[in-house]
């Protein structure tokens, strides 16, 4: 494929990544905004909703009919989850069922791209809170202005990690998973402000400068970070382990995450331990 070529493919791989998003947020916010919907529990005692499933449907439907060569992992499907591969489509079609289930607008539709092992396409849509984030055909990332058409997309800002002060770090963490271990990372670092977010907007905070870093100790799935992590790469910050700082990395066994720093490569690192 020559370099021209392989620009055309990502242009329709991003532009229909980001009609599925959207198409997706309709189907999630005509059940959100319902009186009432059914809310299920899965083997792992995770919850999940119609939404989510609606949502899935979806997504994999368009996904697999305009990338069928292409392996896809998607969090509704778990018969997806036993098979692996360096390049492959992941979807989180609801990521933060409990903020939607709460009615507390945090929550994402997460549709990325893995090339070996990296995330380097990704699309993050929160659709109550009307913020759409993507990397375009060249890796860099922007978020769109609404409203939000389908087959045409809107004004562009580009983004960018902050410049981080040391002195004066900016934080934001988890809203519906915050805990000691996580109180225990951030007290090593001089703090100026906190917020807190659910889904993957934790990770487009960071990648819009509103944030400089996200630590995150506890579990999660590739499904879950890959849009946020492909955002934060394409805006020119850092998603690294949080025992060794290695960069993390897609396609393990199972799917799932060892704890993780998202962040801005202006901030001064601190052990773990």
């Amino acid at each position: 494929m020559t370099a021209m070529e392989q620009i055309l493919d990502y242009e329709r791989l991003v532009t229909t990544m980001r009609r599925l998003a959207l198409e997706a947020g309709d189907v999630i916010m005509s059940i959100y905004d319902a009186d009432d919907f059914d809310v299920k529990v899965k083997s792992d005692a995770s919850p999940v909703t119609e939404a989510d499933e609606a949502a899935d449907a979806l997504i994999s439907a368009g996904l697999s009919a305009a990338f069928s060569d292409v392996l896809l992992i998607t969090e509704e499907q778990a018969e997806t989850h036993d098979q692996t591969a360096s390049t492959f489509l992941i979807v989180d079609p609801l990521d933060g069922t409990k903020e939607f289930i709460n009615r507390r607008g945090d929550f994402t539709v997460n549709i990325a791209y893995v090339e070996d092992g990296v995330p380097t396409r990704g699309v993050v849509y929160a659709p109550a809170k009307k913020r759409m984030f993507f990397t375009k055909a060249d890796g860099r990332s922007v978020e769109e202005a609404g409203p939000f058409e389908k087959e045409k997309i809107g004004a562009l800002k580009d983004l960018s990690v902050s410049d981080a002060d040391n002195r004066a770090l900016m934080v934001v963490a988890s809203k519906s998973h915050r805990d000691q271990a996580t109180d225990d990372y951030i007290n090593k670092y001089s703090v100026k402000d906190m917020k807190s977010a659910g889904s993957s907007l934790k990770f487009c905070l960071v990648a819009a400068g509103e944030a400089d870093i996200y630590p995150r100790v506890g579990r999660t799935m590739e499904w879950d970070t890959a849009a946020g992590h492909a955002v934060v790469h394409g805006a020119g910050g850092k998603v690294v382990r949080f025992d060794d700082h290695t960069p993390l990395t897609y396609g393990k066994l199972g799917y799932a995450n060892p704890f993780f720093i998202a962040f801005s490569p202006e901030v001064d690192l601190k052990p773990a331990s």
